[in-house]
């Protein structure tokens, strides 16, 4: 059965002619959904005016006669009316004709249809439109009332599949988001979200409306307090059959807030700083969230969010001073071990990118009071190594393989269970290099098939040290173990077959933790503890690695990037661009907590081939997708071996790039450890980022050179590690736009 011809033949009845059932015939009525809009209510004056004023085509005052009229069968009553409505019709004729509703409880509704058919009718499809207004009656209807609203259906187990789709299409016609969701789920989740805000305020203005100065109180109240009290001007007898009909799970939802409420006003009877910020501070950033929720730039789930395109064009040069973002690998051990440190740890220079703020939440989760950021400080109040409390649900760290490592460690040494979650493309990334060492220490974890998040890891189990030789060189592993070696029996033991990033180390001397480094190993004992310590954190040198590229390949380019962090595990590309023959001065060098910083200065310098040594691919890991692009714009050839590690990356980043290069006319070849790069003119084109922020920018820069505009598909990653990218980009001398 077609369903746009469907509804373009059918008659629509719309039974209880309110607020909603008139949007509802208002809304079809505007879009040229349906043939004809019909209405049934018990309120002959309100059918009348509907008419007049267009609303509807025709009305019924006897149901039956009216649902004999009709295709499809909106029910528009109380909640608690849906029996007698049922009983009503169920001597009809009823088939063909699909049914709906609009109740904003659905168990309620299927128990009823039950009892009165003795079934669950196929073609009844339950509904509810997130949707309303202070104003009520059939006059309040407005066309445009669930446009850009979300709809929610919960079919039944017994629910007709044509029947579904013509419901959805009905209220995507009408311009509602319709969403899928089981009838109990639905059911719990709009008694925390929707009934119980209802309840509390009229609760609220209730309340204060019997005190002797009232008429002070509201005269003198503020915005929030209006803003808040203004859903307890909704229909009274609607909200009272909600409460009835969705009783069980609205008393649940007054339960636990009770409780809450109880602890903060314990909180502030005994003057409990550290409880009360906890409550503001999380409160401050879950409505954030909610609000980036709604406009669709949460951090949760960023590809599914939003889907970003780059246009990336040539340019004269790149000039100026830039400072990129902070360190994200610094930032994120900031968080981890700032939260189990003893006292208070002040972060400037933190990364607000998506990856380093899902490692703040998560810790928020787990009972850590962290305020900010703002202006990249953060201010933790540390719980110390065993203050770690059970998070309400799965902790989700979006788009970050370092992460979900380092907090693998972390977690197998709790006394609780926790799930570990990311996002489609983290979920996709091999975690067995983790999880094989930490059961060797006697951790329980447990993946999806082929080693795959969510990563299940059981409480409670105790730790040994081990020594563990690497079979890769990988800082993420190193600190997992490290972390985990902090609450394991014994020395945790930890050889490297290269060196890496060694800022995990770094940190835990900085807030006094016992570490042994001798040589590629370093030995970490359980028994001691962190002491809060303030951290400044560098800018990012992996961010700052797409500027010195862009820099050095584009004519007459001369550019100034402040306070970088050069630590010598981190330098491979500064190195690999000097043997290329870069031109690139590091100024102003000195230490900041820590960590060694300068300022590098490049200046445009014509680039040749080479073999990237074998010492460097560690030390350069995440940088090699621009360096790939340095290649081509190098003369003669250039070849990286060892570096298999890229192909675990947020994608295949050898064979991604390869792609992409190939695509603007690039000689690239990938090999099982690496590619072979032949330096040539870059062309235009489009390329597939594969959702990887590093891909994504690395062809931004190869834009500045190439011969025609490179579109960049499925760049919404890049605020993953680099939320300012777009504008500094341009303000440094890039033709490069968005598009979304």
């Amino acid at each position: 059965m077609n369903k746009s011809a469907t509804l373009s033949e059918s008659t629509v009845l719309i039974v209880g002619l309110g607020l909603i059932g008139g949007s509802i015939a208002k809304a079809i009525k505007a879009n040229l959904i349906c043939h004809q809009v019909i209405a049934c209510d018990c309120d002959e004056q309100a059918l009348k005016l509907a008419k007049v004023k267009e609303i509807i085509d025709d009305y019924y005052l006897d149901l039956p006669t009216a649902v004999e009229q009709a295709d499809l069968i909106m029910l528009a009553v109380p909640i608690l009316s849906m029996a007698s409505i049922f009983s009503a019709i169920k001597a009809c004729n009823l088939e063909g004709k699909i049914i709906t509703d609009v109740g904003s409880v659905k168990n309620n509704v299927l128990t009823a249809m039950e009892q009165v058919f003795g079934e669950l009718l196929p073609q009844y499809i339950p509904g509810h439109p997130i949707a309303g207004s202070e104003q009520s009656g059939v006059m309040a209807a407005k066309a445009d009332l669930f446009a850009d609203h979300k709809v929610i259906l919960t079919p039944h187990a017994f629910s007709d599949d044509q029947a579904l789709a013509v419901v959805s299409s009905l209220w995507d016609k009408i311009g509602a988001e319709v969403l899928l969701m089981d009838v109990q789920r639905h059911d719990e989740v709009l008694a925390v979200t929707s009934h119980l805000p209802h309840l509390l305020a009229f609760s609220l203005v209730d309340t204060l409306a019997t005190e002797r100065d009232n008429q002070e109180i509201f005269r003198y109240a503020a915005g929030g307090f209006r803003d808040f009290t203004r859903i307890a001007a909704s229909d009274p007898t609607m909200w009272h059959d909600i409460f009835i009909a969705n009783q069980t799970a609205v008393l649940q939802a007054l339960n636990d807030f009770t409780d809450g409420l109880e602890k903060l006003k314990t909180a502030v009877q005994t003057a409990n700083s550290q409880y009360m910020k906890g409550v503001f501070t999380r409160a401050k950033v879950a409505r954030e969230h909610f609000s980036k929720m709604l406009a669709r730039k949460a951090y949760l789930e960023p590809m599914k969010q939003q889907s970003l395109i780059y246009c990336s064009k040539p340019a004269d040069s790149v000039t100026g001073t830039i400072r990129v973002p902070g360190d994200k690998s610094i930032s994120h051990r900031s968080i981890i071990l700032g939260s189990l440190a003893e006292g208070v740890t002040q972060v400037s220079g933190f990364l607000e990118g998506e990856d380093s703020l899902a490692t703040l939440q998560a810790f928020r989760d787990m009972g850590v009071v962290i305020e900010g950021p703002h202006q990249g400080k953060v201010t933790i109040n540390g719980v110390g190594l065993h203050g770690l409390m059970p998070s309400p649900g799965p902790l989700y760290l979006g788009n970050s393989g370092t992460a979900m490592r380092l907090f693998a460690g972390l977690m197998a040494a709790q006394s609780f269970d926790v799930t570990l979650t990311g996002d489609e493309s983290l979920s996709k990334r091999p975690m067995e290099r983790v999880g094989k060492p930490l059961r060797l220490m006697g951790a329980v974890i447990n993946t999806e098939e082929g080693g795959t998040p969510p990563l299940k890891i059981s409480g409670g189990q105790p730790l040994k040290g081990i020594k563990y030789e690497m079979p890769m060189a990988s800082a993420q592993v190193k600190s997992c173990l490290l972390l985990a070696g902090m609450y394991a029996e014994g020395i945790t033991e930890v050889t490297e077959p290269a060196p890496t990033r060694d800022h995990t180390e770094r940190m835990l001397q900085g807030f006094g933790y016992p570490i042994e480094v001798e040589g590629d190993t370093v030995r970490v004992a359980s028994g001691g503890k962190l002491t809060a310590a303030d951290i400044e954190v560098p800018s990012d040198i992996s961010s700052a690695a797409f500027f010195m590229v862009a820099a050095s390949i584009t004519p007459g380019s001369d550019l100034l990037i402040e306070h970088v962090g050069i630590n010598p595990t981190r330098i491979g590309v500064i190195n690999i661009l000097k043997a290329m023959g870069a031109d690139l001065t590091l100024r102003n060098e000195r230490m900041v907590g820590g960590e060694p910083v300068a300022d590098i200065q490049v200046k445009y310098a014509k680039l040749r081939g080479i073999q990237i040594p074998q010492d460097q691919v560690p030390l350069a890991i995440d940088e090699f997708p621009v360096l790939f692009v340095a290649a081509a714009c190098a003369e003669g050839k250039t070849v990286l071996r060892g570096a298999e590690e890229l192909r675990v990356k947020e994608s295949d980043r050898i064979q991604a790039m390869a792609d992409g290069l190939q695509a603007l006319g690039v000689n690239a070849t990938t090999l099982p450890d690496g590619i072979e790069v032949v330096g040539g003119p870059i062309g235009g084109g489009e390329v597939d980022s594969q959702g990887d922020h590093r891909i994504a920018m690395a062809f931004a820069v190869a834009g500045l050179v190439a011969q025609g505009a490179i579109v960049i598909k499925d760049c919404a990653n890049v605020a993953t590690s680099f939320p300012n990218f777009v504008e500094l980009a341009q303000a440094s001398g890039f033709n490069l736009t968005v598009e979304g």
